[in-house]
């Protein structure tokens, strides 16, 4: 997909000015929210926060050793008969996968929901090379009709409503438009039928990678991930370094939390543990059977003060809880990966130069750190991400000089006192018999570019709580 962070306020400003838009963020409201909290409340609150502690822990043991888990699933993963390649960059993973395409002559892929080949633009590489490839996946499906990028990361389509979806069906399937979604999913399934039937490839993410075993771990609630990966005579796994963790009984504690956390379900449709190709008595399977493993700028968080980010499941709970992501939608962020977890991925995969505004993007109210499943301080990792930026000079200067003016302030208790009483009676004045401010000035315009601004009663807190001391003696 085209990358586009840099843009991400004007991004939202569309965002926000989209009707329709807005009116299917609505929907989609809080519900994976709520689902996760009902389950957690099935589950146990303590145990459950028992839960994350130790998938925390977890992904820690095998990210403290991580070239050492890795040359374990390499050697476990071989000794099965799956091919493991490894890949530095995007570029480099899809130069491998068309090297496969070659060497076995396939024409047609058929693809389960992969956030690596979204970031990899697999796709575009598969077809410029004569390999047609068709995503599975519905919302993925739906998504590629529109050629457009997920705007979620589990629900790629969640902004999009049924009619939407309809007008798409019919100008590619030559359909009647319908509101049946019962019809529509019919629809979709007999169109997918013959792509799964006659592909030679197929291409899937990983969820986990199991060095114990050599595995990888798929969770999906559509089973499009089992045809792709069983069908075709060739699979493909792409999936980031990261993914690697060290036991069978690892994979069973974070899959008790994953979908807990995603969708609010026990446990996914789907769970599938993939080692190596088919065997000579076995009656499905591929015969050939790869992993490419891919940095992309994974290493750069090893040992780094973003280190804890490495430990991500893509679970999506992060947005699902995130007030912002809620308001704006997922294309805003301008890449792969939305939310309060593409804030921080993108700056580091793509640069923080190159995605000004993410770190800002976020209230730091803390709901996607208590949300996390492995309990990544996100809010903690953008404010260091801000001060990376204020750093390297990256803000506006009026920005900067702000930040700097407030320090000069903030640190000489005198001045402070008495410029916040004055700014109380300014703001009071402001604010007139309504008691509202329709547009703060300067670095505050902002603010009220959507909604008033409750203006201060005239006095500071210190004020009116020495008011108050004296009231109660």
């Amino acid at each position: 997909m085209q990358f586009a962070s840099i843009h991400f306020k004007q991004r939202a400003a569309g965002a926000l000015a989209n009707e329709r838009l807005q009116g299917n963020l609505r929907r989609f409201g809080s519900g994976f929210a709520d689902k996760r909290t009902a389950a957690r409340e099935a589950y146990g609150a303590d145990a459950f926060e028992q839960l994350r502690e130790a998938s925390a822990a977890i992904r820690d043991r095998a990210l403290s050793d991580l070239d050492a888990w890795l040359l374990r699933f390499e050697l476990e993963a071989t000794r099965r008969g799956t091919t493991v390649i490894w890949a530095e960059d995007a570029d480099e993973a899809c130069a491998r996968a068309l090297e496969i395409c070659a060497r076995h002559g396939l024409k047609k892929a058929i693809k389960s929901k992969s956030m690596l080949s979204e970031e990899a633009a697999l796709n575009a590489a598969l077809a410029a090379a004569g390999v047609q490839p068709i995503e599975t996946d519905l919302g993925e499906y739906i998504l590629q009709l529109a050629d457009e990028p997920p705007s979620h990361i589990i629900a790629p389509a969640i902004h999009k409503d049924l009619g939407e979806v309809s007008e798409l069906f019919a100008r590619h399937h030559g359909s009647a438009p319908t509101d049946d979604i019962a019809r529509m999913t019919r629809e979709a399934r007999d169109v997918l039928r013959t792509h799964f039937l006659s592909a030679d490839l197929g291409v899937s993410g990983g969820n986990f990678l199991v060095a114990e075993t050599g595995s990888v771990a798929i969770v999906t609630n559509e089973g499009n991930g089992r045809m792709v990966t069983t069908l075709p005579r060739v699979h493909v796994a792409i999936t980031g370094i990261e993914k690697v963790i060290a036991t069978l009984e690892d994979l069973s504690t974070l899959n008790r939390i994953l979908a807990r956390s995603a969708t609010g379900q026990e446990i996914s449709n789907y769970f599938s543990i993939l080692t190596g190709p088919k065997r000579a008595d076995d009656t499905e399977g591929p015969e050939h059977n790869y992993v490419i493993l891919v940095d992309n700028g994974r290493t750069r968080f090893i040992g780094g003060e973003l280190r804890e980010m490495l430990r991500c499941i893509r679970c999506g709970a992060c947005m699902n809880h995130c007030p912002v992501y809620q308001t704006v939608g997922g294309h805003s962020y301008g890449w792969v990966y939305p939310g309060p977890m593409g804030s921080v991925l993108t700056p580091v995969f793509q640069g923080l130069e190159n995605a000004l505004d993410l770190p800002q993007a976020a209230t730091l109210c803390g709901a996607c750190h208590v949300a996390c499943p492995v309990k990544i301080p996100l809010p903690e990792l953008l404010r260091t991400l801000r001060e990376m930026q204020l750093e390297r000079r990256l803000r506006p200067w009026g920005e900067r000089a702000a930040f700097a003016a407030w320090a000069f302030t903030a640190t000489r208790p005198r001045l402070y006192a008495w410029m916040t009483r004055v700014a109380a009676r300014v703001l009071k004045g402001m604010g007139g018999r309504k008691g509202r401010i329709a547009r703060l000035p300067l670095a505050g315009h902002g603010w009220t570019l959507g909604r008033d601004f409750p203006a201060p009663e005239g006095r500071t807190f210190r004020e009116l709580y020495r008011a108050g001391v004296r009231r109660k003696a």
